[in-house]
Protein backbone atom coordinates (compact mmCIF):
# COMPACT_ATOMS: atom_id res chain seq x y z
CA UNK A 1 0.00 0.00 0.00
CA UNK A 2 1.85 3.40 -0.69
CA UNK A 3 1.86 6.25 1.08
CA UNK A 4 -1.49 8.12 0.03
CA UNK A 5 -3.90 5.07 0.54
CA UNK A 6 -2.18 4.62 3.83
CA UNK A 7 -2.76 8.19 4.56
CA UNK A 8 -6.67 7.99 2.95
CA UNK A 9 -7.17 5.02 5.02
CA UNK A 10 -5.69 6.71 8.52
CA UNK A 11 -8.35 10.30 7.63
CA UNK A 12 -11.05 7.69 6.86
CA UNK A 13 -10.87 5.50 10.29
CA UNK A 14 -10.24 8.66 12.01
CA UNK A 15 -13.47 10.60 10.43
CA UNK A 16 -15.52 7.38 11.62
CA UNK A 17 -14.35 7.52 15.12
CA UNK A 18 -15.14 11.19 15.03
CA UNK A 19 -18.04 10.85 13.90
CA UNK A 20 -18.93 7.84 16.36
CA UNK A 21 -17.90 10.40 19.56
CA UNK A 22 -20.48 10.77 22.49
CA UNK A 23 -21.73 14.52 22.78
CA UNK A 24 -21.96 15.19 26.71
CA UNK A 25 -25.44 17.16 27.70
CA UNK A 26 -25.76 18.68 31.39
CA UNK A 27 -29.42 19.44 32.33
CA UNK A 28 -30.63 23.71 32.55
CA UNK A 29 -31.73 23.67 35.56
CA UNK A 30 -33.99 26.30 34.71
CA UNK A 31 -35.99 23.85 32.29
CA UNK A 32 -35.74 21.06 34.12
CA UNK A 33 -38.24 19.10 36.94
CA UNK A 34 -37.32 16.33 39.51
CA UNK A 35 -40.60 15.51 40.45
CA UNK A 36 -42.50 13.14 42.66
CA UNK A 37 -46.16 12.09 43.80
CA UNK A 38 -47.34 9.92 46.68
CA UNK A 39 -51.05 9.48 48.17
CA UNK A 40 -51.59 11.44 51.93
CA UNK A 41 -53.81 8.67 53.87
CA UNK A 42 -55.19 7.24 50.79
CA UNK A 43 -57.31 10.05 50.05
CA UNK A 44 -55.09 13.30 47.92
CA UNK A 45 -51.75 13.09 46.36
CA UNK A 46 -48.67 14.93 47.53
CA UNK A 47 -46.30 16.56 44.88
CA UNK A 48 -42.67 17.43 45.53
CA UNK A 49 -39.73 18.49 43.41
CA UNK A 50 -36.26 18.32 44.03
CA UNK A 51 -34.32 21.55 42.77
CA UNK A 52 -30.91 20.81 43.94
CA UNK A 53 -29.11 17.96 40.97
CA UNK A 54 -26.28 17.37 38.79
CA UNK A 55 -26.45 15.40 36.09
CA UNK A 56 -24.18 14.16 32.40
CA UNK A 57 -25.71 12.21 29.59
CA UNK A 58 -23.15 11.41 27.26
CA UNK A 59 -25.09 10.44 23.72
CA UNK A 60 -23.73 8.70 20.94
CA UNK A 61 -26.29 9.61 18.02
CA UNK A 62 -24.68 6.57 15.55
CA UNK A 63 -24.69 3.82 18.55
CA UNK A 64 -27.19 4.75 21.27
CA UNK A 65 -25.45 1.73 22.85
CA UNK A 66 -22.43 3.62 24.02
CA UNK A 67 -24.58 6.26 25.34
CA UNK A 68 -24.63 6.90 29.47
CA UNK A 69 -26.85 8.75 31.76
CA UNK A 70 -26.16 9.94 35.42
CA UNK A 71 -27.95 12.06 38.29
CA UNK A 72 -27.28 13.05 40.86
CA UNK A 73 -30.05 14.59 43.22
CA UNK A 74 -28.95 16.27 46.41
CA UNK A 75 -32.06 15.15 49.10
CA UNK A 76 -31.71 18.19 51.12
CA UNK A 77 -33.17 19.92 48.34
CA UNK A 78 -37.09 18.04 48.80
CA UNK A 79 -39.92 20.59 48.33
CA UNK A 80 -43.71 20.09 48.67
CA UNK A 81 -44.10 24.19 49.35
CA UNK A 82 -44.23 22.99 52.75
CA UNK A 83 -41.49 24.82 55.06
CA UNK A 84 -43.08 21.72 58.03
CA UNK A 85 -43.62 18.95 56.10
CA UNK A 86 -40.23 19.19 53.95
CA UNK A 87 -38.37 19.44 57.53
CA UNK A 88 -39.79 16.33 58.17
CA UNK A 89 -38.89 14.59 55.27
CA UNK A 90 -35.18 16.00 55.80
CA UNK A 91 -35.19 14.06 58.37
CA UNK A 92 -34.40 10.03 59.91
CA UNK A 93 -38.05 8.76 59.05
CA UNK A 94 -37.50 9.37 55.39
CA UNK A 95 -34.73 11.05 53.08
CA UNK A 96 -32.27 11.34 56.39
CA UNK A 97 -30.05 14.03 54.53
CA UNK A 98 -27.50 14.36 57.26
CA UNK A 99 -26.62 10.64 56.46
CA UNK A 100 -27.30 10.31 53.19
CA UNK A 101 -26.98 13.83 51.51
CA UNK A 102 -27.70 12.45 47.98
CA UNK A 103 -29.62 9.90 45.93
CA UNK A 104 -28.76 9.21 42.05
CA UNK A 105 -29.52 7.09 38.96
CA UNK A 106 -26.19 5.64 37.09
CA UNK A 107 -26.97 3.74 34.12
CA UNK A 108 -25.43 0.24 32.51
CA UNK A 109 -27.15 -0.05 29.39
CA UNK A 110 -28.99 2.64 26.90
CA UNK A 111 -31.29 1.19 23.89
CA UNK A 112 -33.01 2.93 21.09
CA UNK A 113 -36.64 1.66 20.90
CA UNK A 114 -37.34 4.48 18.20
CA UNK A 115 -36.75 7.90 16.95
CA UNK A 116 -37.76 9.35 20.43
CA UNK A 117 -38.29 6.81 22.68
CA UNK A 118 -34.85 5.41 24.30
CA UNK A 119 -34.96 2.53 27.21
CA UNK A 120 -32.04 3.06 30.05
CA UNK A 121 -31.17 0.11 32.29
CA UNK A 122 -28.92 1.03 35.65
CA UNK A 123 -28.75 1.23 39.20
CA UNK A 124 -31.24 3.84 41.20
CA UNK A 125 -29.76 4.41 44.81
CA UNK A 126 -31.49 6.07 47.66
CA UNK A 127 -30.36 5.27 51.08
CA UNK A 128 -27.53 3.93 50.52
CA UNK A 129 -29.66 0.98 49.15
CA UNK A 130 -28.67 0.40 45.13
CA UNK A 131 -31.71 -1.19 43.03
CA UNK A 132 -31.39 -1.79 39.58
CA UNK A 133 -34.08 0.15 37.68
CA UNK A 134 -35.06 0.23 33.88
CA UNK A 135 -36.59 3.41 32.70
CA UNK A 136 -37.80 4.47 29.48
CA UNK A 137 -36.95 8.06 28.17
CA UNK A 138 -40.08 9.26 25.62
CA UNK A 139 -40.34 12.40 23.72
CA UNK A 140 -36.58 12.73 23.12
CA UNK A 141 -36.04 15.45 20.91
CA UNK A 142 -33.21 17.91 19.49
CA UNK A 143 -32.86 21.79 18.65
CA UNK A 144 -31.22 25.17 18.72
CA UNK A 145 -31.61 27.35 22.50
CA UNK A 146 -32.22 30.73 22.05
CA UNK A 147 -28.63 31.49 21.74
CA UNK A 148 -28.15 29.24 19.43
CA UNK A 149 -26.60 26.44 21.42
CA UNK A 150 -27.81 22.86 20.98
CA UNK A 151 -29.90 21.69 23.03
CA UNK A 152 -31.60 17.88 23.61
CA UNK A 153 -34.46 17.16 25.98
CA UNK A 154 -37.10 14.12 26.71
CA UNK A 155 -38.95 12.83 30.12
CA UNK A 156 -39.66 9.70 32.00
CA UNK A 157 -42.01 8.53 34.69
CA UNK A 158 -41.83 5.89 36.80
CA UNK A 159 -42.79 4.19 40.21
CA UNK A 160 -40.86 2.73 43.15
CA UNK A 161 -41.77 1.38 46.32
CA UNK A 162 -39.56 3.55 49.25
CA UNK A 163 -40.14 0.78 51.64
CA UNK A 164 -37.84 -1.41 48.89
CA UNK A 165 -34.85 1.38 49.51
CA UNK A 166 -35.64 0.77 53.67
CA UNK A 167 -37.72 4.01 54.13
CA UNK A 168 -40.26 2.26 56.57
CA UNK A 169 -41.62 5.15 58.14
CA UNK A 170 -45.38 5.56 58.06
CA UNK A 171 -45.74 3.47 55.17
CA UNK A 172 -49.93 3.63 55.22
CA UNK A 173 -50.94 7.25 56.25
CA UNK A 174 -48.07 7.84 54.05
CA UNK A 175 -48.39 6.08 50.70
CA UNK A 176 -45.50 2.75 49.67
CA UNK A 177 -45.35 3.97 45.74
CA UNK A 178 -44.14 6.95 44.94
CA UNK A 179 -44.15 8.17 41.47
CA UNK A 180 -40.97 10.01 39.89
CA UNK A 181 -41.00 12.25 36.80
CA UNK A 182 -37.95 13.62 35.20
CA UNK A 183 -38.26 16.50 32.72
CA UNK A 184 -34.87 17.41 31.07
CA UNK A 185 -33.94 19.63 28.98
CA UNK A 186 -29.87 19.89 28.74
CA UNK A 187 -26.83 22.05 26.83
CA UNK A 188 -24.29 20.51 24.86
CA UNK A 189 -20.93 21.39 26.06
CA UNK A 190 -18.60 22.48 23.84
Amino acid sequence: MNRFASLALVLSLSLIGASAAPETYTPDLAHSTVAFKVKHLGISTVTGQFKDYTGKVLFNKEEPVKSSVEIVVKTTSVDTANAKRDEHLRKTDFFDVAKYPTMSFKSTAVKKIDDTTYEVTGDFTLLAVTKPLTIQFTEVAFGKGMQGEDRAGGQTRFKIKRSDFGMNKMIGPVGDDIEIELSFEAIKSA
